[in-house]
């Protein structure tokens, strides 16, 4: 990270303990370091087994801007939930996704809603290139535009594929890239979106775009990491609301930004935390289908 307002945010982490929640700005360019997996491997007997895994390289992002009528849509940053799931993308725990879906003679799909530059996305589809991705966002011609190059030049858009979704529409267009007509029915292995909770008056179009791309299986999981920039009480209200899409939360941890301290979800924290407190956290969560929407 190069650009003056980068340096601001790393010499205030530095000198007075602050945590940023977003990094770089509109136009500018940004670059993610990815240093290799330092964990073990996800399963099977083969060490040599996904060795991209484990080859460094660089990703490099314009920072999107939108149209005027779009600023409140936040987009023109990296924010550090997305930075998160980069930094902890085994967390995710593709590997045991790609193995079952190879086992059924299919792809591993995942999509990204809410994606601004497209980090999270895009370092999944370099390191998983057997793996179909949809990575998404508002249907704003800069945003997207600029999504779509972020793809080109980092070599994902062979099975990468930036597509303009609202939340809460038609999710067909989200399918569009794949010839399989049962796409539409079958939906997405795996579903993650980074800091998409904080306006509470989207929470159920959003809920309701994850249960009609999500696929109705007991295996498919949803990865939302969010910060708590609009406070605990925001996500709390999103919790509360998961069960009326048909799923439940089958995790929800607190961790820590730069640090490797994780506690348990606590939305009674907010009565004694202060905001410096809070911008060192953010909160991972797993969703799934209840079993009765499996039924």
């Amino acid at each position: 990270m190069s650009n003056p307002e980068d340096l601001l945010s790393e010499s205030l982490g530095s000198l007075y303990n602050y945590t940023p929640i977003t990094h770089s700005s509109a136009g500018s360019t940004f670059t993610y370091d990815y240093l290799g997996r330092e964990d073990e491997h996800d399963g099977g007997d083969d060490p040599t087994e996904n060795y991209a895994l484990d080859t460094p390289f660089t990703i490099t992002l314009t920072t999107p801007d939108t149209q005027p009528a779009n600023w409140a849509l936040h987009a023109s940053s990296i924010w550090v939930s997305a930075l998160y799931i980069a930094d902890h993308v085994h967390d995710l725990h593709l590997d045991l996704h790609t193995k079952r879906t190879a086992g059924e003679g299919t792809r591993l799909r995942v999509l990204e809603l809410g994606a601004g530059a497209g980090l999270p996305s895009i370092l999944i589809a370099r390191l998983y290139p057997t793996a179909d991705i949809v990575t998404s966002d508002y249907p704003d011609d800069e945003l997207i535009s600029t999504l779509a190059d972020n793809v080109q030049k980092n070599e994902a858009f062979t099975h990468c594929h930036a597509i303009p979704y609202a939340w809460g529409s038609d999710p067909s267009p989200l399918f569009a890239p794949f010839a399989d007509v049962s796409s539409r029915r079958t939906g997405f292995d795996v579903v993650i979106a980074a800091d998409t909770l904080w306006n509470p008056e989207l929470h159920s179009k959003f809920l309701g775009s994850l249960s009609e791309t999500l696929k109705k299986t007991p295996d498919a999981r949803v990865h939302l990491v969010a910060g708590f920039h609009t406070g605990r009480y925001t996500v709390e209200s999103f919790l509360k609301a998961v069960p009326d899409a048909g799923l439940e939360v089958e995790e929800a941890a607190e961790r820590e930004v730069g640090g490797n301290r994780r506690r348990p979800w606590n939305v009674d924290r907010a009565d004694e935390e202060t905001e410096e407190e809070r911008r060192r956290w953010v909160l991972w969560m797993v969703l799934k289908w209840k079993e009765s929407a499996l039924a």
